[in-house]
């Protein structure tokens, strides 16, 4: 499998592309792995690393605190999630499990995990076991993918097949899975869905009262624009118990293509409230980010709803000009989202000025328990492999 493999170019994937500008991404791309220095931070991994996700482990015991990390990368042309533990809040990392899906095995295609810890018991798998999923199959000829799920039992050195999310009934893709637990103890799926013919992509949520049989599939943010792309969603869970959903809309053309919005729930379940395609979160100057969001929560003292910090891959400013900040900024949000967003120091810089499947994208954050430092890890090539790399920051009080 090389390097760069195409399918993490899917976000870009409208509907209609000729074959001028998809040749003509492959050239900047080209251009794109071989300018700037790579990024600040310790290297995680020694070799391809795609899709970071980091999380701290709350309820496994003697094993509380320590922070887990997932990469897909390659062996040959068999996909796999490598699972990465600090014992040491995020100083150093080393490599304890690695999760091989047969279905991802042998050139089949694998694109985009996530890692999580059950907060609480669903079914029979007890709080504490931890899921990896991620979308399988985008590269067989008559490609019909999967959004499948690995469990462990045992701190992510051993990994299962639990179950599937959902698999498609067209070559239409199904892509970067995420998962929340809801107000009523469903584990929820969210995940983008290329398979409506009448929608270019959507969001979905899927739920489960055992992590094995999924239902109630139904869009979260949908276009009445056939041609806008939804995507990318990450949610997370408020001190208040409102959650709060961050994803972009990529869209045919113009400005704001690739947007980063959010929305929120009151439940996990039902998104429908506010406005139809979400709000666009931007800072009191009015810069915004694009493309490949994250968000991650942690309590703030004093405050109910706590602290959001927010990324996404290039952050312009008002007149759609790149930021100078682009690649090294973090957003703050102590109002549940809403109002403006602060701007905070990234702890690993990245060149980040073009879109890309590797700098800054889908960059990993991870806040200390008492929200006062932030742990990143970001994705940036070095030379012609794309490489994760990682560091941890305090977080600015004001």
């Amino acid at each position: 499998m090389p390097a760069r493999p195409p399918t993490f170019l899917r976000p870009l994937r409208l509907a209609g592309l000729v074959s001028a500008v998809v040749a003509l991404l492959a050239a900047f791309i080209t251009v794109q792995t071989g300018s700037a220095g790579a990024a600040t931070g310790n290297v995680l991994r020694d070799d391809t690393g795609l899709y970071p996700r980091a999380i701290r482990l709350a309820h496994n015991g003697s094993a509380n605190g320590r922070i887990l990390s997932s990469v897909v990368t390659f062996s040959g042309n068999n996909g796999l999630g490598a699972i990465y533990e600090s014992t040491d809040s995020g100083t150093s990392f080393h490599q304890v499990g690695t999760v091989g899906d047969p279905e991802a095995a042998n050139g089949q295609g694998l694109c985009c995990s996530t890692l999580f810890e059950l907060p609480q018991q669903v079914g029979s798998l007890p709080a504490g076991t931890l899921l990896w999923a991620a979308s399988v199959g985008q590269d067989e000829a008559n490609r019909r993918m999967a959004l499948r799920v690995f469990k462990s039992s045992d701190v992510g050195r051993t990994w299962s097949y639990l179950s599937t999310i959902a698999t498609a009934g067209s070559t239409g893709g199904l892509w970067e899975p995420e998962f929340s637990v809801d107000s009523s103890g469903h584990l929820v799926a969210h995940y983008s869905d290329e398979t409506d013919p009448a929608h270019s992509q959507k969001l979905m949520a899927a739920r489960s009262s055992n992590g094995q049989t999924w239902t109630g599939h139904h869009a979260t943010v949908i276009s009445s624009l056939a041609t806008d792309r939804p995507g990318m969603a990450v949610v997370r869970k408020l001190g208040n118990g409102t959650y709060f959903m961050s994803y972009e809309i990529c869209s045919a053309s113009g400005q704001y293509q690739c947007v980063v919005h959010y929305r929120t729930s009151p439940d996990g379940w039902d998104w429908s409230g506010g406005a139809a395609l979400g709000y666009r979160p931007e800072t009191s100057d009015g810069k915004y980010f694009k493309h490949a969001p994250t968000v991650a929560w942690a309590p703030q003292a004093g405050n109910p709803l706590g602290r959001l910090f927010l990324i996404g891959q290039v952050l312009y400013n008002k007149d759609g000009s790149v930021a100078a900040g682009s690649g090294r900024t973090v957003w703050v949000n102590s109002s549940g989202g809403s109002g403006t967003w602060r701007e905070i120091a990234a702890p690993v810089t990245v060149e980040s000025k073009v879109v890309d499947y590797c700098p800054n994208y889908s960059s990993a954050l991870l806040p200390s328990a008492d929200g006062n430092s932030l742990l990143e890890i970001a994705t940036d090539w070095a030379g012609s492999t794309c490489k994760p790399y990682f560091a941890t920051t305090a977080v600015p009080a004001t």
